[in-house]
């Protein structure tokens, strides 16, 4: 257990934001859950419309500095050709 104050604050800080954070990973996984079902279920629209919503908030959560701007780069890009794949082939 901590013995200093400041230990204790740092206690404090580490369990706000490791909840902050696994909230902000779990939303993520789940964005990018929801394009990947709806391209594997072969629905253009709804896997559009998803990846509009991806695109969007993985480029919030850049901003607040929760995951990297090529880190959400790349998992837009790779969403979007999928998505592009399964347009073609309709």
């Amino acid at each position: 257990m901590a013995n200093h104050k400041s230990a204790e604050k740092r206690i404090r800080q580490t369990i706000k934001r490791t909840d902050r954070n696994r909230y902000y990973r779990t939303r993520i996984k789940n964005i990018i859950k929801a394009v990947r079902e709806s391209v594997a279920a072969n629905d253009v629209p709804k896997a559009q419309e998803a990846l509009k919503i991806a695109n969007k908030e993985l480029h919030k959560f850049v901003s607040k500095g929760i995951i990297k701007k090529n880190t959400a780069a790349r998992r837009v890009s790779r969403l979007n050709a999928a998505v592009k794949k399964i347009a073609i082939s309709a």
